[in-house]
């Protein structure tokens, strides 16, 4: 028995290796030194001691403060804030128009920055001017885009001009059952140049061997796209998928400074809930929201990550 267990000590202690060849390398790896475990605990201390301060303990104080009645009397309520806050008609309006925007917003951020990454992906003139045409919006800040937008989308903005020019009525946009379309209109603007450069570089990593092979086959372009673009471009739609749906989440600071606190129904989203609430320095209602946003988006996330993972295995296969 001891020789066994130290032989199984001594693989621990090996690092195996393959050379050009294919042969296998066995060396003993050199045990640690407390020295090198105070150096690595040095180094990582910062990092460590920071996600706890800003991170872990907060985390743990919202879900304290979610349970309490109130921050003076501090008694134990068991799911009533949470109670509360499902059956507030302002945290429902906010979540149904969240859901709503970002139902419509990222499918729509994935499917147009593909189409553009697949037209620019081909050899079309002024292709270089396009690429940067798109990508302006990720230089200009917020503030300029909301002076752009309350420019053309005003009660006597352009657009506005445009349509009584030609016979029409002006149409107030940020209160009208418009307004949300208009701010779908201008996230897909932002964020479409970004999407497009991921896809754009997960379909130039295609091997080009195998799109060669299916047109040697006789394959059309569609199932050049379908079998093989699509497959491999798998892990940048799910990537851009999530990265769409949490930029959806932070549309409501472009909303904020177009509208207020108090926006058109349709535009009131989590995000003015959230701050509302903290304004009112209801922390119960706050953490308690917080916390049901939170356990909405691990759920939205993970299922994306399952149906990921199953169509990859169907890709590997």
């Amino acid at each position: 028995m001891k020789t066994n267990n130290s032989k199984k000590k001594e693989l621990h202690k090996e690092e195996v290796l393959l050379d050009k060849e294919g042969h296998e390398i066995r060396y003993k790896k050199k045990p640690e030194t407390f020295r090198e475990r105070l150096d690595s605990s040095l180094f990582l201390g910062p990092s460590f001691i920071g996600v706890m301060l800003f991170f872990v303990i907060p985390f743990f104080v919202v879900i304290y403060y979610a349970g309490i009645d109130s921050v003076v009397g501090r008694n134990f309520v068991g799911m009533d804030n949470y109670k509360n806050v499902l059956t507030n008609s302002a945290f429902q309006q906010a979540a149904k128009n969240t859901a709503t925007f970002s139902l419509i917003s990222v499918p729509l951020a994935i499917i147009l920055s593909l189409v553009m990454a697949l037209i620019l992906e081909e050899e079309i003139p002024l292709r270089s001017q396009f690429r940067t045409f798109f990508l302006s919006p990720l230089m200009v800040p917020v503030a300029s885009v909301v002076l752009i937008w309350q420019v053309m989308f005003d009660y006597h903005g352009v657009i506005n001009e445009a349509i009584t020019l030609y016979g029409g009525n002006p149409i107030d946009w940020f209160k009208s059952d418009y307004s949300q379309i208009v701010v779908v209109i201008l996230f897909l603007w932002k964020n479409l140049g970004y999407n497009m450069i991921l896809f754009m570089a997960a379909l130039a990593a295609i091997p080009r061997d195998v799109l060669e092979v299916s047109l040697l086959d006789g394959a059309s372009s569609f199932k050049q796209f379908w079998y093989i673009k699509l497959r491999y471009i798998t892990p940048t739609i799910f990537f851009v998928g999530i990265m769409s749906l949490i930029n959806s989440f932070k549309v409501f600071r472009e909303v904020y400074l177009l509208t207020g606190d108090y926006p058109y129904d349709t535009l009131y989203m989590l995000q003015h809930f959230m701050n509302n609430t903290f304004k009112s320095l209801d922390y119960q209602k706050l953490s308690s929201a917080a916390i049901i946003m939170c356990i909405v988006m691990i759920f939205v996330i993970g299922i994306l990550f399952i149906v990921e993972d199953r169509f990859g295995k169907d890709v590997e296969g």
